[in-house]
């Protein structure tokens, strides 16, 4: 008899329980929402000409290990 997709899903989530991992719940932005890019366009000139967000992207870029990037 056919395994059911319930019963699938389940043996697929106790294999990788069973190799040492945990599931979890991620929230996050819905890209597709109305006003979204507004407000990233909002929140990137808030920061635009701030220097603290200068400093912080000169040492992320400083430090960043891009290796290998294409």
């Amino acid at each position: 008899m056919a395994t059911t997709l319930i019963e699938r899903v389940r043996n697929h989530r106790n294999a990788l329980r069973a190799a040492g991992l945990r599931p979890i719940q991620i929230w996050v932005p819905d890209t597709r929402r109305t006003g979204f890019v507004e407000e990233c366009r909002r929140q990137s000139r808030l920061l635009r000409d701030d220097p603290q967000e200068k400093d912080v992207l000169e040492y992320m870029n400083a430090v960043a290990d891009t290796d290998g990037w294409a």
